[in-house]
């Protein structure tokens, strides 16, 4: 007997200038295949499909509003007609599409098609990451910035609710967590969600800041620990549970994010690219990679110590 499960999640992001006028059209899929084999005898043949939700947005951006720094700003609005409703689907949308995220890698991790560790890391890397890129379909001020952070901040009564035993879900634990232990999500997978809750609600979208301490938290510690495990040869020799391999992925991953992200967010108009913009992310990059490989992030988890040594750093540079 041969089985097989496919889930795969696809989203597309396409921004086109024209005339003072910038449209996004924001694409998304989620779908669900199974299938099952009986080849003894004469087997009976069982194809199963199921598609989940496809949805495809254009979304007309006109130049227009201040932004972070005298910039002229404009926000990729779902209902410009309604901001209220727009914020509510777009948080909906963002919500679902995380959602998705973290289960598709705790069905990867419970069927054993990747190792748990690398598994907690593609979770780590990628959640973060996928969240900033909805954030141009919020509306500008504090309402937009607060029901975006609505969605990692529900994430963490999750973790608190699955940390405490109280609701169940072996999948996001088995992704979540280094040995499968629900306690665990008490700690680093609850700093993880208040950190980019935090980042979101503060400094949003018109801040490098929040762009500086998730790409480090996201992209670089991620990286590092995946990088540092499968070629850290070379250990640091202040605190041996590091090497060079590893915390040189974390510097180049967490400044390149940063310069990625830059890039998307000036395209409609939050931030202001600049070199000295690209070299206080650099700045925050080196500090943030510095202090994970410091002897203290063996007592302190990383996904406390980089954030707030990104935002301390990043106020200082930015």
């Amino acid at each position: 007997m041969y089985m097989f499960d496919i889930f795969w999640i696809s989203a597309k992001f396409d921004i086109q200038t024209s005339n003072n006028v910038s449209i996004l059209r924001a694409s998304a899929a989620v779908a669900y295949s199974t299938a099952d084999f009986r080849l003894a005898g004469r087997p009976p043949l069982k194809v199963t499909f199921s598609a989940g939700v496809t949805a495809t947005t254009g979304f007309r951006v006109p130049n227009g509003g201040r932004a972070h720094g005298g910039l002229t700003s404009s926000s990729a609005l779902m209902l410009p007609q309604n901001p209220v409703a727009g914020d509510i689907c777009a948080a909906a949308l963002t919500g679902g599409t995380v959602l998705s995220l973290i289960q598709f890698w705790g069905g990867i991790a419970k069927r054993g098609f990747t190792g748990q560790t690398v598994s907690r890391k593609f979770v780590h890397i990628s959640v973060g990451l996928v969240f900033m890129l909805f954030w141009p379909l919020f509306s500008s001020g504090c309402r937009g910035a607060l029901l975006a952070a609505l969605i990692p901040g529900v994430n963490i009564i999750r973790m608190l609710l699955l940390g405490l035993g109280i609701w169940k879900d072996e999948a996001v634990v088995k992704s979540m967590s280094r040995y499968g232990d629900h306690r665990e999500l008490l700690k680093g997978p609850l700093c993880y969600a208040l950190a980019i809750t935090l980042a979101c609600a503060i400094y949003w979208r018109t801040s490098p800041i929040a762009i500086a301490a998730i790409c480090n938290l996201c992209a670089g510690d991620g990286l590092a620990d995946l990088v540092g495990r499968r070629f850290g040869i070379q250990k640091i020799p202040y605190n041996r549970n590091k090497s060079f391999s590893g915390s040189l992925a974390m510097a180049v991953a967490g400044f390149l994010a940063s310069i990625g992200y830059m890039h998307y967010f000036a395209s409609f108009g939050f931030i202001q690219e600049s070199w000295e913009m690209v070299f206080g992310f650099l700045v925050v990059s080196l500090g943030s990679t510095l202090v994970e490989s410091l002897p203290i992030s063996n007592e302190i988890d990383d996904n406390l110590t980089i954030p707030v040594t990104s935002l301390l750093l990043g106020t200082l540079v930015f």
